[in-house]
């Protein structure tokens, strides 16, 4: 497929950065002394193809760019700091026809979205307050901050052990609460949080309320919807085991917008009443020394309950992963499996709801291929993941997917995102469970100090519940390439 010339220039642009900045000197490096303020760039720019399931006579096959600039001012005081930070991104060339007339078949992925949710542009782009906080610390581990700013639930504390960290933040953090990092506005929130830690312990609390963005590029206003999360989270063997207990209340009072469930489009219509859910769990992760290498087991899950408008919420979900890493070999290839359930909805017409809602995660981390999330899911996947050099890590992952109950939808998305939609989108399962079969391949090669490029390709078969409602064609293709560029050591977000 060809993609237009304008889509190579913008691949450029962080390497321009690279040579333009490359003889001055961040304020990070300088005396901090003399200046103090730290200011700090960020640009990711990205090329994207599709082919998504066929649905003609609309077009799924299909490229478009994206970009996102990130500028940021810091400063750190003996108790106080504080940040500011816009966010000014867009996309260019996006597809006009990726969005089928048939309401099952819907937007047919991301390029699709993107031009829906912007007003129908081609063209969107827009200027708008990513980050602005002023943050109190006590002490090394304790603060408090109020503002606006991102949150990461599961990613409270920075663990010693790589392999740890790398579970963290790959498979633990953003499961429920995240900043949708690979959308091109991303999520942020309005409301305060604090850190408490001592020694091997750290509570965290957080309040906020959720602001515009992901697929809108205008992230500046507030939606009705808030957050509440507390956590509490603890190292034990010398930081080789790490375990988290957390509550979380999530509450949507956009009432004129139509929820996204397995009922009739009449009854969701009439149900103007506010969402309420809670959600409570924990996970424990763990590395242990075994022969030339290490064992990793994870282990996460949440019960939920509330309201979900008119009816109860009663819903569930856990993951079971382990995985070994050999430690002796050169390139310390790290081999990895588990399992995935996220419950789903048994009868559209009782008083209860049973689909698993995942609340406001950042949904590429567990689904790189961005055709599902975790909600109505069953997923069992391998992974390997390997360095060749010391700058190029490779994963390759492979997974099974299918519906946890034939009832309930095909779930797609990421939360709540603008006020005018409900930001998750179902379609039907058709009595049908099984849903694809993925393999992906993801790289990422530290090219210089600033400069990182990423890239991916991922093939999805579609299985009985893809097919029912794409007959021509039910397998899919997605494929990016990215250029990141740093500079400047902005603020930490979390802490």
């Amino acid at each position: 497929m060809r993609l237009r010339p304008y889509i190579a220039g913008f691949l450029l642009i962080p390497l321009m950065l690279n040579g333009a900045l490359a003889g001055a000197q961040s304020p990070s490096q300088k005396d901090a002394s003399k200046s103090p303020v730290n200011i700090s760039l960020y640009d990711r720019t990205r090329v994207d193809s599709w082919q998504w399931f066929a649905a003609p006579p609309q077009s799924e096959t299909y490229g478009y760019a994206e970009s996102l600039l990130r500028v940021g001012i810091a400063q750190s005081l003996k108790r106080i700091d504080w940040q500011l930070e816009l966010a000014q991104p867009s996309v260019v060339g996006l597809p006009a026809n990726a969005v089928s007339s048939n309401a099952a078949q819907g937007q047919m992925g991301l390029g699709g979205t993107y031009y829906s949710s912007n007003g129908n542009n081609r063209y969107a782009a827009a200027a708008f307050l990513k980050q602005g906080f002023l943050r109190y610390r006590a002490g090394e581990d304790r603060s408090i901050r109020i503002g606006r700013f991102e949150f990461f639930d599961g990613q409270e504390t920075k663990p010693k052990d790589a392999a740890l960290a790398w579970l963290q933040s790959n498979r633990i953090s953003q499961r429920l609460v995240g900043n949708f990092g690979f959308s091109t506005a991303q999520r942020s929130f309005d409301g305060l949080d604090t850190h408490w830690g001592k020694g091997t312990w750290d509570v965290t609390g957080m309040a906020g309320r959720v602001d515009q963005g992901v697929f809108n590029m205008n992230g500046n206003p507030e939606l009705n919807v808030d957050v509440q999360y507390l956590a509490l989270t603890h190292y034990q063997f010398r930081q080789h085991l790490l375990w988290r207990t957390f509550a979380l209340g999530y509450h949507d009072g956009r009432t004129g917008v139509t929820k996204t469930d397995n009922r009739a489009l009449t009854a969701r219509k009439a149900d103007h009443q506010n969402i309420r859910i809670a959600t409570c769990g924990g996970d424990l992760l763990a590395t242990m020394p075994a022969g030339p290498g290490a064992l990793d087991l994870l282990a996460w899950g949440v019960l939920q309950n509330g309201h979900w408008g008119a009816l109860d919420q009663h819903s569930r979900a856990g993951a079971l992963e382990a995985g070994y890493q050999v430690k002796k070999a050169v390139t310390s290839p790290w081999v990895r499996g588990g399992y995935f359930y996220g419950s789903g909805d048994t009868n559209p017409k009782d008083n209860r709801n049973e689909t698993f809602f995942q609340v406001l995660p950042t949904p590429w981390i567990y689904a790189h291929f961005p055709f599902y999330n975790l909600m109505n899911n069953r997923d069992g996947f391998v992974q390997v993941i390997d360095h060749p050099t010391k700058q190029l890590e490779i994963r390759s992952d492979l997974h099974w997917l299918s519906l946890a109950s034939n009832t309930d939808l095909w779930y797609l998305s990421g939360g709540a995102f603008d006020n005018k939609v409900f930001g998750y989108v179902g379609r039907p399962s058709n009595g049908h469970t099984t849903l694809a079969t993925v393999f992906d391949v993801t790289s990422s090669w530290q090219a210089t100090k600033s400069v990182t490029m990423n890239f991916y390709y991922g093939h999805a078969n579609g299985e009985s519940t893809v097919a029912t409602i794409y007959p021509t064609d039910h397998n899919a293709q997605f494929g990016y390439a990215e250029i990141v560029y740093r500079w400047g050591e902005p603020q930490r977000s979390g802490r």
